[in-house]
């Protein structure tokens, strides 16, 4: 019998039209354009700010979009899962009410919650799914409505997230492309430095945690910077010499857009060149289990068959991890 490798057939993405600036934040924290480029790499992000929408909606919009790309039948897709830190509701699940608005009538679904790693760890998941061959399609969803939990009077967050989503197409293949390796951690010891503190079972919403701005982000920037700028960094090198993979066989380094200087400490270590680093930190924000899926969004047209790829993602926990992809399809066909 043939190897089954898992390979991504198709991207679909989703960004909301409202395009919150550095100028207009400036209005509502002091801070302005110079200070946000030179320390996040943020210009602008995208919000959904339409009342009684959600992360489902977004997720809709991009598998939809995806589907009917890869001219997927409802009845045939498997799974699907989204990867997700702002679900609609505590339960049931996003995926499920995805499944509801996609048609899917023979799929199981389940949320993943992995923090800004979400979709690094989902889309091995799904290759776990496909290589076991009972599996055909599956769809993974990154997708987050960050401004569902940012505080904006807080100065050191609020210009850093965006609202977004996209996903991917995961499904079998005999060739030597798709999914090929991946190394994933987490430690635990994050907890102190990136959370949310009220809402879950630990200290449940009340009048007392509204009141004191509980249910919002709060990140201890500078320890998180210093974690994620080394992890991402060993955690790439890792997986490129586990693979022989270097400067000259890279084709793309695809790293999750939390801030402009991780990005750029990530490429510098593998020595590989701006031109070679998918980058769409500019416009989108940090839009957290959604960015990986939204830079494949971007960039897709510029993908070849073959193109040797390393993703990379830091994030609460502390998660984080690389996966080696093998591109699959050339993308400016598509």
């Amino acid at each position: 019998m043939e190897k089954i490798n898992a390979v991504i057939t198709g991207v679909g993405g989703y960004v909301p039209d409202y395009i919150l600036t550095n100028e207009e934040i400036s209005r509502m924290v002091d801070t302005n354009d110079e200070w946000i480029m030179t320390r996040i790499g943020v210009k602008e992000r995208r919000i959904l700010n339409e009342e009684g929408l959600g992360t489902s909606y977004m997720a809709r919009k991009a598998a939809k979009q995806l589907m009917q790309k890869t001219g997927s039948n409802p009845d045939d897709v498997d799974c699907i899962f989204v990867a997700t830190t702002t679900p609609d509701y505590r339960f049931p699940s996003t995926a499920s009410i995805l499944c509801d608005k996609l048609g899917l009538k023979n799929a199981f679904a389940f949320d993943l919650s992995g923090a800004c790693c979400g979709f690094l760890y989902s889309l091995q998941v799904a290759a776990g799914l496909v290589c076991s061959g009972r599996y055909k399609k599956v769809i993974v969803v990154g997708a987050d409505k960050m401004s569902s939990m940012v505080d904006y009077s807080d100065r050191a967050t609020c210009p850093i997230f965006g609202d977004g989503a996209a996903a991917v197409m995961v499904e079998p293949t005999t060739e030597d492309y798709g999914i090929m390796d991946a190394i994933l951690r987490t430690d635990g010891k994050g907890l102190p430095f990136l959370h949310m503190k009220a809402g879950g079972s630990v200290c449940p919403a009340s009048a007392y945690t509204v009141e004191n701005r509980w249910h919002y982000i709060h990140q201890e920037g500078r320890t998180v910077f210093k974690y994620a700028v080394s992890n991402m960094s060993n955690v790439t090198a890792e997986i490129a010499a586990k693979n022989n993979l270097d400067k000259n066989n890279i084709d793309w380094i695809v790293p999750h857009q939390a801030n402009l200087r991780i990005i750029d400490a990530v490429a510098s270590r593998l020595e590989v060149p701006h031109e070679k680093v998918m980058i769409n930190i500019e416009k989108y924000g940090n839009t957290s289990a959604g960015t990986l899926p939204l830079c494949l969004w971007d960039f897709e047209h510029k993908l070849k068959k073959g193109d040797n790829m390393i993703f990379t993602a830091f994030g609460a926990g502390f998660t984080w991890g690389a996966v080696y992809v093998k591109w699959g399809y050339d993308g400016s066909v598509i």
